[in-house]
This record gives C-alpha cells, sequence and structure tokens, in this order.
C-alpha cells in the first residue's frame, strides 16, 4: 500500500511537475522574452529613425543629418551638398543676368506641388515629367528680379513674440500702429521660392556655423534669422547667446547657439570688412585712418565657419569716407591708407574697389571652398526724403511700398565695383542681389518708431536705412534659404 501511494506521489505528480518546471516553463519564459525584447527593439526605432540621403522633388525637400550622409555622397568637408562650381562659370555677377540669378532651385508652386502628388501616387512618368518642368523653369529663374505680393501667411514669427530683435528695429513694440508692411512676401516673376521653414534649415544647418559679417544691416538680418529658427521650436530655452548677452549693439562679436541641432548663427561687426586703424600725425595727435590693404582683424575666428555671409556698403555712403576724409578735419584728407602711404584724398568708388579686393583676396587665400559656402549680400536701399539721417531726413508716414519702377532709384555705382571684384575672384560666392528689391519698400524702415513713444524728442533723427523686424530682412533670409537649397540639388 506504501509503495503504491509512493509510486503515485512521486512518480506520478511529482515527475510531471518536474519536467514542467525544467523543460517547459523556461521555453514559455524564454518565447515569452524574446517578444518583448523584439518589441522593444521596433518601438526603439520608430522613435529614432534612421537618417535618410536626400529626396528632392519640385516641391519637397527632406533634408538628411550630414552625419548620415554615405561617404560617396558627401564632399571632403562633411557638408551634405557638394563643392561649389567655379564662380567664372556659375556664378557671375552681372546685374541684369546674373548665373546666380539663374537659379538652379526648383520652383515651390502649388502647381508644381499638386503634380508632384500625383507622381507619387503611382504615375511616375508624370513625377518624372513634373520634376524635369520644375528644373527647366528655374533655371531661367531671377531670384532678385520679382515683386512683393501681400501674403497673409507672412512673417514666420508674429511681431513682438522674439526676445532677440534690438529695440530699435522692433516696430512692433515701439507702437507702429499698422502691420502690413510685415504681410508682403517676395516673388520673383519667373518661379516661386520655397518658404523658409525654421525647423528644416536648421537640420540643413546640424552641426554647422553660419557666420554673419558686416555692418548693422547684417546685423538686422542675423536677428531676422534667429528668430525664424527660434519661432518653431518647443523648447526654445535651448537657444541662448554664448555668453549670455541679451543686447546686440554695443559688442563686436555674438554668437547664438541651437542647442538641439549643434549649431550656431553668429554675428562679427565689421562696416567696412578691412581694417580700421589710427596713425599719430605730425603734431603728436592720433588720427582715425582705414587700412585698405588689410582685412579686419577678427577674421581669424570666422574663416573656418561653413557659411558666410558678407555685406559692405551701407558705410561708404557716409560723410567721412564718400568724401576720403577724416571727420571734423579741416580739410578732407587722409583717412584712407595703404601700408605707410596714407592718401591725402581718394575717391569713396576708388577706396571701395580697394577694399574689396583686400577681402577678395583674403577670401581666395584663407577661405576653403570645399567646406564653406561664401554669401555676399548686396547694398540695401534707405530712403530719406526731405535730408539724410543727420539733416532731418524722415520717412514716417510711408505705409505702401513704391509699385512703379520708374520711381526706383538709379544704379548705384558700389554696386558695379563690388560685382566686378566678385567677378575676378576664384572662390565662387553666392552673390545675395537684395538691391532693387530693398528699393520698393519705403514704407518698411523703423522711421520714428526706432524708440517707443514715450521716449521720442522733438526732432530726433528718423531711422530710414534699417528695417523694422518682421519685415524685409525675412525675405533676404528666405532667399538665402532657396540658394543653399538650390546648392543642395
Amino acid at each position: 500500500m506504501a509503495s503504491s501511494i509512493f509510486k503515485y506521489v512521486f512518480m506520478d505528480f511529482f515527475k510531471p511537475m518536474l519536467q514542467l518546471l525544467l523543460f517547459v516553463f523556461p521555453a514559455f519564459y524564454t518565447a515569452v522574452f524574446s517578444l518583448l525584447v523584439f518589441f522593444a527593439f521596433v518601438v526603439f526605432l520608430g522613435r529614432n529613425p534612421q537618417p535618410a540621403t536626400f529626396v528632392f522633388d519640385p516641391q519637397v525637400i527632406a533634408i538628411a543629418d550630414p552625419r548620415s550622409v554615405p561617404a560617396d555622397h558627401a564632399n571632403a568637408s562633411g557638408l551634405p551638398f557638394p563643392a561649389p562650381p567655379h564662380a567664372n562659370t556659375s556664378l557671375g555677377v552681372r546685374r541684369k543676368a546674373s548665373p546666380e540669378n539663374a537659379s538652379d532651385l526648383a520652383p515651390a508652386s502649388a502647381n508644381h506641388s499638386a503634380e508632384a502628388k500625383k507622381g507619387r501616387g503611382g504615375s511616375p512618368e508624370k513625377g518624372q515629367k513634373a520634376l524635369e518642368s520644375s528644373k527647366d523653369l528655374a533655371a531661367t529663374c531671377d531670384l532678385f528680379d520679382g515683386r512683393w505680393v501681400f501674403d497673409e501667411s507672412t512673417p514666420r514669427y508674429p511681431p513682438g513674440s522674439c526676445p532677440f530683435i534690438d529695440s530699435s528695429f522692433d516696430c512692433f513694440g515701439n507702437g507702429r500702429p499698422d502691420q502690413n508692411y510685415t504681410k508682403l512676401r517676395w516673388k520673383p516673376k519667373g518661379c516661386s521660392i520655397p518658404r523658409l521653414e525654421g525647423k528644416k534649415m536648421l537640420r540643413a544647418l546640424r552641426g554647422k556655423r553660419l557666420v554673419f559679417v558686416g555692418d548693422s544691416l547684417n546685423r538686422n538680418m542675423w536677428e531676422s534669422l534667429l528668430c525664424i529658427l527660434r519661432h518653431p521650436l518647443k523648447r526654445k530655452h535651448r537657444v541662448f547667446e554664448v555668453s549670455g548677452r541679451k543686447e546686440f549693439r554695443t559688442d563686436n562679436s555674438f554668437a547664438f547657439r541651437f542647442e538641439d541641432y549643434n549649431c550656431s548663427i553668429e554675428f562679427f561687426r565689421s562696416p567696412f570688412l578691412v581694417r580700421e586703424s589710427s596713425r599719430v600725425d605730425s603734431q603728436g595727435k592720433s588720427r582715425e585712418t582705414l587700412r585698405l590693404d588689410l582685412i579686419e582683424a577678427s577674421s581669424d575666428a570666422y574663416r573656418t565657419a561653413d557659411i558666410l555671409v558678407f555685406n559692405s556698403g551701407h558705410w561708404w555712403t557716409h560723410e567721412k569716407t564718400s568724401k576720403g576724409c577724416e571727420e571734423h578735419a579741416a580739410a578732407w584728407r587722409n583717412f584712407y591708407q595703404e601700408g605707410d602711404h596714407v592718401y591725402p584724398q581718394l575717391s569713396a568708388e576708388d577706396a571701395y574697389r580697394k577694399a574689396m579686393r583686400t577681402w577678395g583676396t583674403w577670401v581666395d587665400t584663407q577661405v576653403n571652398s570645399n567646406r564653406t559656402r561664401v554669401f555676399f549680400r548686396g547694398y540695401s536701399w534707405s530712403h530719406f526724403s526731405g535730408g539724410q539721417w543727420n539733416s532731418g531726413g524722415n520717412c514716417d508716414g510711408e505705409t505702401e511700398p513704391i509699385t512703379e519702377d520708374k520711381h526706383l532709384a538709379k544704379y548705384l555705382k558700389l554696386t558695379g565695383i563690388l560685382e566686378s571684384v566678385i567677378g575676378e575672384m576664384t572662390t565662387p560666392v553666392l552673390y545675395l542681389n537684395i538691391t532693387r528689391m530693398t528699393d520698393y519698400r519705403k514704407d518698411a524702415h523703423p522711421s520714428v518708431y526706432r524708440v517707443p513713444a514715450g521716449k521720442r524728442k522733438p526732432g530726433e533723427f528718423q531711422d530710414c536705412s534699417h528695417w523694422c523686424l518682421p519685415g524685409v530682412p525675412d525675405a533676404w533670409n528666405e532667399l538665402l534659404y532657396a540658394m543653399l537649397l538650390r546648392e543642395l540639388s
């Protein structure tokens, strides 16, 4: 009886249980664990997709992380776009038919978008025809020959929303009542340019430095781009000036870091691009000079940047430079210097040509064009009426742009000199020829709204040179973006 009970308990009950514990349960838990690991991996891939390489069609440009571009698709610098062509073959600067104006950028019009969607929807032939059509249109498109058109979706950041705007550019904050000047968008005659979407441009700039070098009008453009890039971001606290500065007029350089994209947008003040200096005259007094033969002093700090945007022109029309004189001197003389030679008098045009050639030589010899894209933004028109900035000139009350070309200003000599110098350079320079497009916009300057109403003084000068933000510089940055996309294509 006892042996039967033992056999039943240990052989018929415990043995199957022991087999179940030793063989079945481990296999079951192993299978469950494997499934959990597999689903965890799927979730990880969903949240961290592998970066894609470039996809280009007439409407959509998906920009890859530069680090993900295969070695055979990247240049020596690691940039996600190829090395630029020679300046004299595709980037000459003749005013009316400059090759960089004949952009390779595919237009982003609604019609092209619709055709592209049809092509993606199952008709490769239609999609290919749309792409070829857009390329043909882009090849003949002059980005800088166009009109300002009303656009409710402009600007790319609401007035009053950006803390990086100088108070003197903040027309909305200073009480300007109308806002139509923020609702105009530049439209080339032969094509449409893609809207500057902040996040898309930030993805293209990941790990890069974009540096503006020039006068306060380039600072105007720099602040505009900071606002455009910052606005769509959720974690805005991750965008900051690296030294913690909140005011951007007193120092000579500033750098904003976009932490989540590991990129920086910087500004270096250099209104002449050549070196401001001084000499001691025969009476032992220190006198200002402008060294036309030396690049400005901070150039080593930005020559390795990935994108450089230069400008110089506005200060060359000031009294001191335009008359070749030293301010407050008894005679207009002794301001321009080359080596040890000080010119008793030199025209602004001749001095500007010398300075731009010094800048061009520096770019050709010190900037690696395989790594760095070089832009030059052209002259921006002022609209003083009844005098200049220091002699009662004004633009207050202008609320509409110029609409008839016959009212535009004549061709500026300094612009022709600049274009000639760029044409002589071996480094390809992408020329933002914004001179004509700014001439239309007499409505968009700060004028009396450079200061708040409560701080204005009778007879205080008006600002008819810089631009309200949001405003005209946003369009400059949209054209900068368009030209960068053309390089991608």
